[in-house]
C-alpha cells in the first residue's frame, strides 16, 4: 500500500448513514410519511401474497409470478425501510459493518430479481396471448419454478460477488455513507484503494441486467402488439390489452426510474439525485405495484371481494 493510503485510510467496524435529509424540521414529518408508506408496502404486498395463495382462481402462472414480485418488493423495502425510519428519530444512524454488507446483499439480490421477474412476466403474457392453446403446456409448473429460480440464483451470485469485492477492502476514506442505505456506488467512492476493477464489474453487470431484461420485455410486447393487431375482434383486442395493462404500467414505472438514474449525464449526476430516484424505486414502487394490480385487474378484485365475504361471514 502506498504512503497516501497509509496516512489517509481507516479501518471501520461500523458506518454512519446520512439519511434522506439533514434538515431537522423535516425529520418528524418525513418519519410519518415514510411510516405510512412502509405500512402500505407491507399490507399491500403481504395481502397480495396471501390472496394468491388462498384463492383457487389465482392458481395460474401469471399470479405465481405476481406473488414472487410482491415477495421481492416486500423484501427489499423491508431491508431498507425500517432502518431508514430509525434515521429520522435518532441523532446518529449507525449500521454495523456486517449489517451494511447484509443490507447490500439483500438489496442487490432482490432488485436484480425484480428486473428478471418483470421480464419473465412479459414472456408469460406473450405465451398467453400468442399461444393460448399451448399456454398451460409451455408454462408448466416446472417451467414456472425454473423461470423464478434462475433469476434468484443469478442475482444472489451477483450480489455476493459485488459485496465481497467491496467489503474485501479493509481500508476506507471515511465511515460516513452519503445515502439512506448501503448501496454499491456510495460504498465504492468511500474505498481508499483502487476501485477501477470493482467499478467495471458493477457497471458491466448493471448494464447487462438492465439491457437483457429490458430486451426480453420489448421483444415480448412487440410480438404481443403484432398478435393484437392481427385480431379481427374488437373484444379480443380489448381483452388482450387489459391482460397486459397492469404489468405494462409496472414495467414503464420501474424501468423508467432506473433508466432516468443510469442515463443521466455524468456532469449533472449527483448523490442527491440518486437519493430521490432510490426513494422512488425502493419505497414508492413497492407501494404502487399492489395498487396497480389490484385496481386494474378484475380477477384480483374478484378474489379480494370473495376473501372479504368469507371473513365477514
Amino acid at each position: 500500500m502506498d504512503k497516501w493510503n497509509k496516512t489517509t485510510s481507516i479501518q471501520v467496524t461500523e458506518f454512519i448513514l446520512m439519511g434522506i435529509t439533514d434538515h431537522p424540521d423535516l425529520q418528524i414529518p418525513l418519519f410519518f410519511v415514510f411510516l405510512i408508506n412502509y405500512l402500505a408496502i407491507v399490507f399491500g404486498n403481504l395481502g397480495l401474497i396471501i390472496l394468491t395463495n388462498i384463492d383457487s382462481h389465482l392458481k395460474t402462472p401469471m399470479y405465481f409470478f405476481l406473488k414472487n414480485l410482491a415477495f421481492i418488493d416486500l423484501g427489499y423495502s423491508t431491508a431498507i425501510g425500517p432502518k431508514m425510519l430509525v434515521n429520522f428519530v435518532v441523532e446518529e444512524n449507525v449500521i454495523s459493518y456486517t449489517g451494511c454488507a447484509t443490507q447490500l446483499v439483500i438489496f442487490v439480490t432482490l432488485i436484480i430479481s425484480e428486473l428478471f421477474i418483470l421480464s419473465v412476466m412479459a414472456y408469460d403474457r406473450y405465451v398467453a396471448i400468442c399461444n393460448p392453446l399451448l399456454y398451460m403446456v409451455i408454462m408448466s409448473d416446472r417451467m414456472c419454478y425454473l423461470l423464478v429460480a434462475i433469476p434468484y440464483l443469478y442475482s444472489t451470485f451477483v450480489a455476493l460477488l459485488v459485496t465481497i469485492k467491496i467489503f474485501n477492502s479493509s481500508f476506507w476514506k471515511s465511515n460516513i455513507i452519503s445515502h439512506f442505505y448501503c448501496d454499491s456506488l456510495p460504498l465504492l467512492n468511500m474505498l481508499s484503494s483502487d476501485t477501477k476493477d470493482i467499478a467495471l464489474i458493477i457497471l458491466s453487470l448493471s448494464a447487462f441486467n438492465l439491457v437483457f431484461s429490458l430486451l426480453v420485455v420489448l421483444v415480448s410486447y412487440g410480438l404481443i402488439l403484432m398478435a393484437i393487431l392481427r385480431m379481427k375482434s374488437a373484444e379480443g383486442r380489448h381483452k388482450a390489452f387489459s391482460t397486459c395493462g397492469s404489468h405494462l404500467t409496472v414495467v414503464v414505472v420501474f424501468y423508467g426510474t432506473l433508466l432516468f438514474m443510469y442515463l443521466q449525464p455524468h456532469s449533472s449526476h449527483s448523490f442527491d439525485t440518486d437519493k430521490m430516484a432510490s426513494v422512488f424505486y425502493t419505497l414508492v414502487i413497492p407501494m404502487l405495484n399492489p395498487l396497480i394490480y389490484s385496481l386494474r385487474n378484475k380477477e384480483v378484485k374478484g378474489a379480494l371481494k370473495r376473501s372479504i365475504c368469507i371473513v365477514s361471514h
